[in-house]
């Protein structure tokens, strides 16, 4: 296998074989952002006199034809060529001759996987607060739309007091904004450009780390050339712990969906197209789209917990099991991306059940509604919540504030929530604000 530090021996085979792993086939999403930092580094080595002018022209007109390659998918990675960067410098060196061997100079393999490492995640970390905006948009959308529409509100699995679809949808639209939070966070910490720090210590070439930084769109510098290194593992992990976060919130919404959709709530449903059927039951319509959603999830949050282990006990510097951060982090990139845009996409389908109330399972739902409005006449908050508990074991209660309505006619409008946030005060448009201010970054 052809690789940048051969001294003219070779690995063996099977020692190639479980060191690189899956490292070429992951190693290809990192194509793009390769070329990106090389070209952004050769033209600062012209600029303190490691290349000529010519070299640079020549050199980009070469790396911009590579990355035309590999965004119309015309790039491979040859089957004895060990990586991304190693097939990059090999088809220059192919191309331009000696030339081609110069674009390494001032920099290690170390700072060059962290750079491409670092711009992925940042465009990664871009696409998922895009989603979660769609995503967003359209539960805050359904908040709306949905706000005079009663729901029973569960606490231990039971039967508790009145909620309703605009609270359940907007609940989960404003756990989205703080999760917004989380991916800001893990942006600025992925967008510190390492390039420059070589191997962890340096160069003795007087590069311009500033101009590597600001022609690659970051937004500061790793300046300490150790701490560039000791980023390994930590922007992935912040990358992680985001993810995670917004995986929790999914996790959530698709175990409500799953229960929701059950006959014995009944208080949502989705095209048959959207559920699948039972080999046995021909009347099963079945979730699978929300379990596969909640399942992967926490997959998803459990990366965090796989990266922080993988990247303890080891001393500063480069150690060879950082390479398997992307066996971790990447596939998880993958199922977040397909869980945001498919519980868009489901949303946008879902039909919502009227009327829910009137099943005499949700009878004692208004307690609390009742023992507040006695507790407003006069009584004593513990005598109206004595008596009406008393009402509840003998059969007797019936709930008076409602102005001869029956349960599944009620309206938030018949209750006396009018507190932010709450039935009546739904608080869309602050919840949107407060949105907006979480992902205002970049």
């Amino acid at each position: 296998m052809s690789t940048l530090w051969s001294k003219g021996t070779q690995a063996t085979e099977l020692v190639e074989d479980f060191t690189v792993g899956n490292d070429r086939i992951l190693d290809m999403r990192l194509a793009k952002y390769d070329v990106i930092g090389s070209l952004a580094h050769i033209k600062m080595l012209e600029s303190i006199g490691l290349l000529t002018s010519e070299e640079l022209e020549t050199l980009t007109a070469a790396l911009n034809v590579i990355l035309k390659e590999i965004e119309e998918g015309d790039f491979v990675l040859e089957d004895d060529v060990e990586d991304i960067h190693s097939q990059v410098e090999l088809l220059l060196t192919r191309r331009l001759g000696d030339i081609g061997k110069k674009i390494h100079s001032g920099r290690s393999r170390n700072d060059q996987v962290l750079v491409d490492v670092k711009l992925f995640l940042k465009d990664e970390v871009l696409k998922m607060r895009e989603e979660v905006l769609a995503l967003f948009a359209t539960l805050q959308s359904l908040s709306e739309k949905h706000k005079d529409v009663l729901l029973p509100g569960y606490t231990h699995g039971q039967v508790a007091m009145p909620s309703s679809f605009g609270l359940w949808f907007g609940a989960y639209a404003e756990g989205l904004a703080d999760d917004m939070y989380m991916l800001a966070g893990a942006y600025n910490v992925t967008d510190q450009n390492p390039l420059g720090s070589a191997a962890g210590y340096g160069s003795s070439f007087p590069l311009d780390r500033q101009m590597t930084t600001d022609l690659l769109g970051f937004g500061s510098l790793d300046y300490n050339v150790v701490a560039a290194q000791l980023s390994r593992g930590k922007s992935e992990r912040a990358v992680a712990s985001a993810m995670g976060a917004v995986a929790l919130t999914l996790n959530k919404l698709a175990a409500d969906c799953c229960m929701y959709m059950s006959p014995n709530y009944g208080f949502i449903k989705f095209p048959d197209e959207l559920t699948t059927g039972s080999s046995i039951m021909p009347h099963k319509k079945n979730p699978d789209v929300w379990e596969i959603m909640r399942g992967n999830c926490n997959r998803i949050m459990a990366t965090e917990t796989q990266i922080s282990m993988l990247c303890s006990n080891m001393p500063h510097g480069y150690h060879r099991e950082f390479q398997l951060l992307k066996d971790i982090l990447f596939p998880s990139l993958e199922l977040i991306h397909k869980c945001l845009q498919m519980a868009d996409y489901m949303l946008q389908h879902i039909t919502i059940n009227t009327g829910i109330l009137n099943a005499p399972i949700y009878d004692y739902l208004f307690t609390v509604e009742e023992v507040n409005r006695r507790t407003l006449e006069g009584m004593p908050f513990r005598d109206a919540y004595k008596t009406v508990g008393i009402e509840v074991n003998e059969g007797k209660f019936r709930y008076q504030g409602a102005s001869g309505k029956a349960n599944g006619e009620l309206t938030p409008a018949d209750l006396n929530h009018t507190s932010l946030g709450s039935l009546g005060n739904l608080c869309i448009e602050q919840i949107n604000q407060k949105m907006q201010k979480a992902a205002d970054w970049k």
